[in-house]
């Protein structure tokens, strides 16, 4: 099939990258929605749906054929995952008209009067393929969303809701049919955001070339959201995959908990074990997660919850290093952040530097690094001899000095009880 002469799908193949980043630039200027999803999106599978679409079209030309079932699996999985993401139908189904029509301007723009014959075969293949795009599609999104909205208000939902709640888990299985597990991996997360959660920027086209256009990507609204919901999406999927079976979430951009059916304790280290988990889910997100861990029977999984959330609020508090942590990596400041009277006196020993801040962050910093002063000198941006002089200087204003052991322990003690009380 030719065109002024020329083979059309040899020509559209040879025009692909070209026509996408186009094709790109074009959603991001007529739709709100597309202009406001995160550049990693647009970037990577909208970029790759529509060089794919493309593609298709020039081997429906070539073979005269409509497209096989196995050549939209491809479409179907992306909906499938715009439906996860929240972005509306009605903005997938536009995407793919115009990504249409502009295919069918590229095809048809040299065509002459000569050319009726083909351009009539051209159009036939093109509503053909429309056809089959939109049904794949739309089936795809749905039958996505009813499995999510039935999971969400189902027993899953329900299941995790009476473990938290500590309800009587006989009479909820006499009630609704659903049996606990015998124990529980219980999860407290802590997600940074995404960049696409909060920094503005032009989204890139791609390949070599940008997407242009008076459309922009920002790191509010609609994009923030979607940003937001692939990170909790990918979460999802390697805690599924760790457990083999569908973990009971109730996530949201910041994090929140997880209870994993699990027959016996995971290993903490090793293959397979929870530290790999989180460095699995942290690769998945693209941003820093902080975790606490702990296995518990059904009854003992509110209590194990809320030590959970204990834990990553005092990982956070203390300026530690996203991770994995027990109660055993933070049995002193867990100890020292209950209420009592001594933790207000220990607090007290570092009142005389609330005046310097400077030296406060040095202290931080020197106990931070193992009392070695070259690293701390380097974090703080100072000389070594510095570093000295405002160790001696906490020293003269608090009778306390990092070189005398009995000191050290006090010094540490009262700086997690400065940011407990």
């Amino acid at each position: 099939m030719a065109i002024a002469g020329r083979p059309v799908a040899v020509r559209l193949r040879a025009r692909v990258p070209a026509l996408t980043t186009r094709v790109v630039a074009r959603l991001l200027s007529d739709l709100p929605v597309y202009a406001e999803l995160p550049h990693e999106e647009i970037a990577g599978d909208i970029a790759d749906i529509v060089q794919h679409n493309l593609r298709l079209f020039a081997d429906v030309l070539e073979h005269r054929r409509a497209a096989t079932d196995g050549e939209l699996a491809q479409q179907r999985d992306s909906a499938a995952q715009r439906a996860e993401e929240g972005v509306p139908l009605d903005a997938i189904l536009t995407a793919y008209q115009v990504g249409v029509a502009m295919c069918w301007q590229e095809t048809a723009q040299d065509a002459g009067p000569g050319d009726l014959p083909a351009v009539l075969e051209i159009m036939d293949r093109i509503l053909v393929l429309q056809q089959q795009l939109t049904s794949a599609v739309s089936g795809a999104y749905l039958e996505a969303r009813q499995i999510l909205d039935s999971q969400e208000h189902g027993g899953r939902h329900a299941l995790m809701a009476a473990l938290l709640t500590g309800e009587d888990l006989d009479g909820f299985t006499r009630r609704t049919g659903l049996r606990p597990a015998a124990r529980y991996l219980t999860m407290a997360l802590a997600l940074a955001p995404h960049p696409d959660e909060t920094g503005p920027g032009l989204p890139q086209g791609p390949g070599a070339g940008t997407a242009s256009g008076p459309g922009s990507a920002s790191g509010s609204g609609a994009g923030a959201g979607v940003a937001a919901r692939r990170k909790i999406r990918r979460i999802r999927t390697a805690l599924d995959r760790f457990a083999g079976t569908p973990a009971l979430t109730a996530l949201d951009a910041s994090g929140g908990t997880v209870l994993l059916p699990v027959a016996e304790p995971p290993p903490w280290d090793g293959p397979g074990g929870l530290r790999d988990l989180i460095a699995e889910a942290t690769r998945a997100a693209g941003v820093p997660v902080t975790a606490a861990a702990e296995t518990a029977a059904p009854d003992g999984v509110p209590a194990a919850v809320a030590r959970n959330g204990e834990i990553v609020d005092l990982v956070a508090r203390t300026g530690r290093a996203p991770g994995l942590y027990r109660l055993a990596d933070v049995l002193l400041e867990y100890q020292l952040s209950r209420p009592s009277e001594a933790l207000r006196g220990l607090a007290g020993l570092l009142s005389p530097l609330d005046a310097k801040p400077e030296l406060l962050h040095t202290l931080e910093t020197y106990l931070g690094h193992g009392l070695d002063r070259r690293a701390a000198a380097a974090a703080l941006h100072v000389h070594p001899n510095t570093v000295d002089y405002r160790i001696r200087r906490i020293d003269r204003l608090t009778g306390l000095s990092p070189a005398r052991p009995a000191d050290l322990q006090h010094l540490s003690a009262a700086l997690v009880a400065r940011r407990s009380v």
